[in-house]
């Protein structure tokens, strides 16, 4: 069993104040229309955390005003500084921001303070850099005449965020939209509302336009559908599950065909070889499966081992996966918070937290071994042991289904050719990871993996600069680098005639 962090964490506590409940919308906090509001949760102990507005199509009329006009005036310098000045506050809130994350989401507060909001920040500053060097380009006619093009924003977008990585993703997604000169809609997760709701009031302090930036809080089926469905956004950027990218895909479709870009599902493969160093091995495809307590879609959750390093391998990871500490997300301490707890209506009215335990059940009676863990942890909160199963094939369900927990599938391998085509066994292609000393080795299988980010000797390389996104059932487009800013710009060409002629 992970040893449990139940120590007394009082003297660590730093829970936030909550002062941001209402939708935000043209730079003020409102009520919704309806005047709804729904309960956030503390997976760390089920308790009701505050209400919040409960935003619905009503809350969505005034999109029909003509939002391009409120565009971020001026040059991309002018909105760099703004940009510039939105990250300094979050900076200087960090620990208010990290703490919200922590009691909303259960993710550790000292990953928060050390790696979210900084790196949050950095994305802004990285955008914000970008603004004024936006331009299209001369073009080389083939005929006589002189063409150029421009890059405009694609007007308003609706930003639909997971509850996974609350800051992060807020401003992976609103970073380049507002670079670009966008205005924009961020529908928050449902179970973590209380970090976008700050941001806004952030941004309102930067010096924001009203109106640029509005977060309208409420559920995926009614707020979420609204956007989608919306004839005045032009585009939506979803991060969650393929079968929510599905609905808002079609609804996209099915409205005025708005842009639509999609960061999805996952089920990762990490490949290790025989000349692998195994602790450093053990260390890696750990963490591929416990960072973030298993909810983050480039998981690591299927690992090949090669055979000749396999036996040690196996011994090692149990070991180290016993003495993981789960824990309060306070505790600094701790190495694993709490799952976040909601209702999944699609699973009958299940909680994530009993959709991962039977999925840990499948795997049980499935036929696989179960190495470690598989039970949870404590009898309040929602804590769940890193749990690794071995003796699983491919058709069983641990190791086709997303779980979003902390559960690993260990598999045995002989060959590169056969650790290729299993990996590539899923209709996922979200992220992948591969430990070996042979460049060769590692050039040929991160080529051979249909995947959209391939870590070498690494995992969870995330960086500011490198496009993130799938393949196949994980979606399409990117986030990060230069590539999630020109998904906001639309391209325009102008052709003019170098000289009057009769047939033009």
């Amino acid at each position: 069993m992970a040893e449990e962090s139940n120590g007394s964490v009082e003297k660590h506590l730093e829970i936030p104040e909550i002062k941001f409940t209402k939708l935000f919308i043209n730079g003020s906090f409102v009520d919704a229309i309806s005047g709804n509001t729904f309960d956030t949760i503390d997976p760390r102990t089920g308790d009701v955390i505050a209400k919040v507005a409960e935003g619905d199509k009503e809350d969505m009329t005034w999109l029909s005003k003509p939002l391009e006009m409120l565009l971020i005036t001026g040059n991309g310098l002018e909105r760099g500084k703004i940009m510039m000045k939105f990250a300094d506050l979050v900076d200087q809130n960090t620990n208010e921001l990290a703490a919200l994350d922590a009691i909303d989401g259960g993710k550790l507060l000292s990953w928060g303070k050390m790696l979210d909001i900084p790196q949050s920040a950095q994305l802004l500053r990285y955008y914000a850099g970008a603004a004024d060097k936006i331009h299209g380009e001369t073009l080389k006619m083939s005929r006589e005449l002189f063409g150029y093009t421009l890059l405009e924003p694609v007007g308003v977008v609706g930003h639909i965020i997971p509850w996974n990585f609350p800051t992060t993703m807020f401003f992976m997604k609103a970073s380049p939209a507002l670079a670009a000169g966008c205005t924009m809609v961020v529908k928050p997760a449902e179970q973590t509302p209380l970090s976008a709701l700050y941001c806004a009031h952030l941004a309102k302090l930067a010096g924001i336009p009203d109106g640029v930036l509005n977060v309208v809080t409420g559920f995926g089926a009614k707020a979420g559908a609204a956007m989608s469905s919306h004839m005045d956004i032009d585009k939506i950027s979803f991060t969650g599950s393929t079968e929510v990218g599905r609905i808002v895909m079609k609804a996209a479709a099915d409205s005025n065909l708005k842009v639509v870009s999609l960061e999805l599902s996952g089920k990762s493969p990490i490949m290790i070889f025989d000349d692998a160093d195994v602790d450093t091995a053990t260390d890696l495809a750990l963490l591929g499966i416990l960072f973030n307590k298993g909810e983050i879609c480039v998981a690591g959750s299927r690992v090949y081992v090669q055979e000749g390093i396999y036996d040690e391998f196996e011994r090692k990871i149990a070991d180290k996966a016993k003495n993981w500490v789960v824990g309060d997300p306070f505790d600094p301490r701790s190495q694993q918070g709490p799952q976040l707890i909601f209702v999944l209506r699609s699973l009958g009215d299940k909680t994530q937290f009993e959709k991962i335990l039977s999925y840990i059940e499948h795997g049980k009676n499935g036929g696989a071994t179960l190495l470690t863990g598989g039970k949870a942890v404590g009898e309040k909160g929602y804590y769940i042991e890193p749990t690794i199963f071995t003796d699983v094939t491919e058709d069983m369900v641990v190791v086709k289904d997303e779980i979003f927990g902390p559960v690993m599938s260990l598999m045995k391998f002989k060959t590169v050719e056969e650790a290729i085509e299993r990996a590539n066994k899923t209709r996922y292609g979200l992220a992948a990871g591969i430990v070996t000393k042979d460049l060769n080795i590692a050039n040929r299988v991160s080529r051979s993996i249909r995947a959209g980010v391939i870590w070498v000797n690494c995992y969870f390389a995330f960086d500011r600069d490198c496009p993130y996104g799938g393949y196949k059932m994980s979606g399409f487009g990117r986030d990060m680098g230069l590539e999630a800013l020109h998904k906001y710009l639309h391209v325009k060409s102008v052709v003019t005639p170098l000289y009057n002629s009769p047939w033009l």
